[in-house]
C-alpha cells in the first residue's frame, strides 16, 4: 500500500453527514492520519449519534446545517478551503423514502448538485468523491454482479434519488470538469454496511443490540432472507484511496467505481444473529411462524474494475466483520470503554491488516 498516511496529514478534508454513521468512521479516520477535518451535519440525534458519542464536535470543525441550504454549503466552503470532498450527506433509508419520498429526493438529488455547483466554482477543491448506493442500480434480479456501466435505476424513492444523483454526477464530470477544470470527480457505490455505533431503525445489527441490551430474545421476522454484509472500514478505505488517486490523476480516475462484497459474503439473517449471540457470548432467537420464509435474489456488486485500477479489495470475512461490529458495541455499552478509543482501535487494527502506512 502507498504512504496513505503521508498523504492525508495536514491535508483539508471536509466530510458532508459527518454526523451520519459512515460520516462519523471517515472523520476518525482521517483523524487518525492527521488530516485537518472539516464537517457538515444536519439535527442529529445527540443521544444515541455516534459522532457525538465520539466527541467528534470538538475534534473537527463542524458546521450544522441542511445540505440543501446553498448558500450556507457555498460559506462553509469558501471559509474553510478544502482540498478534498467526501459527499455522504443523504437520507440514507428505504423505509423512511416511502414515507418522505419528496424529502428524499430532495434531499439525495438536491444536495447532490449543490456539492458539484461548489467544485465546479471553487478551484481549490481538488477531489470529489460522491457517496451513492448499490440500490442506483436497476435490480433485474440478474444472478451475475452488477458492473459500473449496467443501467441504473430504482423501484423505490430512495434508489431513484441515487440514480438520478449518479446522472447528475456524470453530466457534470462530463460536462465542467473533463479537459476543463484540474478536478477528479467520481461517484462510489457500496451498500449494506455494518460497524459499530450503528442505531439507525429497521436495520438487522442494531435491533439485535437492543435486544441484547435489554436481555430479550432476538425476534426475526424472515430468518432465511439472504444479504451480502460487509463492515464500514471496506468501502471507507475504498473511498480514501480514489480520493487520493485522482487527486493525483483527475483524468484517469475520475468515473463511477463499485466498492462491494467478497464472493461468499451472502449470509442470511440468521447466520448473521447466529454469530452476534456466539460474540456477545448470549442471548436467544425467536421467530416468527405465521410470516412465509423466502429467499430473495440480492443485488451484488462486481468489484474487479476497483481491484485491478485501485488495488482496492475487501479483507474481512463476513464473520470477522460481525465480530468487530458486536464487540465494538459490548466494549462501548456493557465494559463501558472509550468509545473513541474503542473506534480508534477499531482502525488501527483494520489498517494494520492491509498495510496501510
Amino acid at each position: 500500500m502507498e504512504k496513505m498516511n503521508s498523504f492525508y496529514k495536514n491535508k483539508k478534508i471536509l466530510v458532508t453527514g459527518a454526523t451520519g454513521f459512515k460520516g462519523s468512521w471517515l472523520c476518525c479516520w482521517l483523524l487518525q492520519m492527521g488530516a485537518k477535518v472539516y464537517g457538515t451535519g444536519y439535527s442529529p440525534n445527540q443521544n444515541k449519534n455516534l459522532f457525538y458519542k465520539l466527541k467528534l464536535q470538538k475534534k473537527i470543525k463542524l458546521g450544522i446545517f441542511d445540505i440543501r441550504d446553498k448558500k450556507k454549503l457555498d460559506k462553509f466552503i469558501s471559509k474553510y478551503k478544502p482540498t478534498i470532498i467526501f459527499h455522504l450527506a443523504a437520507q440514507p433509508l428505504i423505509i423512511e423514502s416511502y414515507l418522505k419520498p419528496h424529502k428524499t429526493i430532495d434531499v439525495n438529488v438536491g444536495g447532490t448538485l449543490n456539492v458539484l455547483e461548489a467544485s465546479k466554482n471553487f478551484k481549490f477543491i481538488k477531489s470529489l468523491v460522491m457517496i451513492t448506493s448499490d440500490k442506483c442500480y436497476e435490480n433485474v434480479g440478474k444472478l451475475t454482479r452488477y458492473k459500473e456501466n449496467d443501467v441504473l435505476g430504482g423501484i423505490d424513492p430512495y434508489s431513484a434519488s441515487k440514480s438520478s444523483s449518479e446522472l447528475i454526477i456524470r453530466a457534470y464530470r462530463e460536462s465542467f470538469f473533463k479537459d476543463k477544470r484540474n478536478c477528479g470527480v467520481s461517484s462510489a457505490r457500496a451498500g449494506n454496511v455494518i460497524g459499530g455505533g450503528d442505531w439507525s431503525a429497521n436495520r438487522l445489527i442494531p435491533d439485535g443490540i437492543r435486544s441484547l441490551l435489554r436481555g430479550k430474545s432476538i425476534y426475526l421476522r424472515n430468518p432465511k432472507f439472504n444479504r451480502p454484509w460487509q463492515h464500514v472500514l471496506e468501502p471507507l478505505r475504498g473511498y480514501l484511496i480514489l480520493a487520493k488517486k485522482q487527486f493525483l490523476n483527475p483524468k484517469k480516475f475520475s468515473d463511477a467505481w463499485n466498492f462491494g462484497t467478497k464472493n461468499n459474503s451472502v449470509k442470511s439473517v440468521k447466520e448473521i444473529i447466529e454469530y452476534m449471540i456466539a460474540f456477545w457470548g448470549s442471548g436467544k432467537i425467536r421467530y416468527n411462524k405465521k410470516v412465509k420464509y423466502y429467499e430473495q435474489k440480492n443485488l451484488q456488486l462486481d468489484i474487479k474494475k476497483a481491484k485491478n485500477n485501485l488495488n482496492w479489495y475487501p479483507t474481512y470475512s463476513v464473520k470477522n466483520g460481525v465480530k468487530i461490529t458486536t464487540e465494538w458495541y459490548k466494549d462501548v455499552y456493557k465494559l463501558k470503554k472509550d468509545p473513541f478509543e474503542v473506534t480508534n482501535n477499531q482502525i488501527i487494527g483494520y489498517m494494520n491488516e492491509n498495510n496501510w502506512r
